[in-house]
């Protein structure tokens, strides 16, 4: 066996612990009100976190250009209307192809 499928067969396996340590763990007891509360603004804080790395990184590092014109325009329209998504993403595009048009 080489290091390499040593090393991903170690992963694995550790992996599978950490996984399976929380209900272990936790049992049938539920989390406090604090926990649940930060759990529950993982999820939207990631999606924010992938959204900024997709549309300012760059091979380099940053890479500012019309793309962020377009995600503060959808922003915008969610900030107006929280559930008009399908406008936000026709709107981000179009403020893109714009700039792009126009650069």
């Amino acid at each position: 066996m080489t290091d390499v499928w040593l090393t991903i067969a170690l992963l694995t396996v550790f992996s599978a612990v950490i996984r399976a340590s929380g209900p272990v763990l936790l049992g049938g007891r539920d989390l406090g009100r604090t926990a649940t509360g930060v759990i529950e603004l993982l999820a939207p804080a990631l999606l924010a976190a992938l959204i900024v790395v997709q549309t300012v990184g760059g091979d380099d590092g940053l890479d500012v250009d019309e793309r962020i014109a377009g995600v503060a325009a959808a922003g915008a329209v969610l900030t107006w209307r929280r559930n008009a998504m399908l406008w936000a993403i026709a709107v981000a595009a179009l403020v893109t192809a714009g700039l792009r048009a126009l650069l």
